[in-house]
């Protein structure tokens, strides 16, 4: 039988309401098997949907499931940020103050609340070399010189991302998303490097149209993995600001910065839009 549970959905990853990535967060999902998750996600048709869950890890604040419109993931950073502060808005009480542990399909995932801005700890990334025929093959559905792409690697930390990096942050926006719709590719990922004086330092695209969606807003696993490959080439410094969502009329904003302990932390602004009831 159906009850109400609360729920509350949220725009992640900016300062301007409607302007980063929508999240839909069903507070109690205690109850509710995977189809009845992926049906309520299918439903409510925003990049993912998740459920909160009492967890099962010792030092766990909570357990997560993320669900897209179409199948269910393990990790993925806009959810990570804006379920945490769904969870804190719904009167969850960190076992430490200073740090929101979740426990989700990767294992437990660190929240850093210490600089006013919440901020995930990247996952370990898995960086392997793009083959040639797959940086062909990518190039040649999105119209793009072979010149304009300076390197191109498959990154994995949960969820897997195909990415190029290309010449100028023009090149990026520039990249035409609908001739995707056909490909097998669930994660494009396209970045540039801002030049000085931009206020920004990078620009990031992820086309996803295996997802249901022809580009993600703005995807915070995507930006650690991209901050984990860029450290360990030592071409990463922090802090770093990452626009994204700018081809779609985005303002997203994704902060990398090392925490107390120096370790790698994606943040980014998150504000509750709804908080209400569903009947599930």
């Amino acid at each position: 039988m159906p009850r109400a549970r609360r729920f509350i959905q949220c725009d992640v990853f900016t300062d301007q309401p409607t302007q980063g990535n929508a999240l839909a967060v069903v507070v109690d999902g205690v109850g509710l098997n995977a189809d009845e998750m992926q049906r309520f996600a299918t439903w409510a048709n925003v990049a993912e949907t998740t459920f909160l869950l009492p967890p099962e890890t010792p030092g766990a604040d909570y357990g997560l499931r993320i669900f897209t419109t179409t199948r269910e993931i393990a990790f993925a950073g806009h959810p990570t940020l804006g379920s945490c502060m769904a969870w804190l808005a719904a009167g969850g009480t960190p076992l430490d103050p200073s740090m929101v542990r979740q426990e989700c399909g990767i294992g437990l995932v660190e929240i850093d609340l210490r600089s006013g801005r919440p901020a995930f700890v990247a996952p370990p990334t898995k960086i392997v070399q793009m083959a040639e025929d797959m940086r062909r093959h990518i190039a040649e559905v999105l119209d793009l010189p072979p010149d304009c792409i300076s390197r191109a690697v498959t990154l994995d930390n949960g969820s897997s991302w195909q990415l190029l990096e290309l010449d100028s942050p023009a090149r990026v926006l520039g990249a035409n998303a609908q001739r995707l719709q056909q490909s097998p590719f669930r994660g494009i990922g396209l970045m540039a490097r801002h030049g000085s004086g931009a206020g920004l330092d990078f620009e990031v695209r992820m086309l996803a149209p295996s997802n249901g969606v022809s580009e993600d807003p703005v995807t915070g696993s995507l930006n650690a993995a991209i901050g984990c490959w860029l450290a360990e080439e030592g071409r990463l410094t922090l802090p770093a600001i990452v626009a994204q969502g700018t081809a779609i009329g985005r303002t997203g904003r994704v902060h990398l910065q090392h925490d107390q302990d120096g370790r790698l932390t994606v943040g980014g602004d998150v504000r509750i839009l709804i908080d209400g009831t569903v009947m599930l």
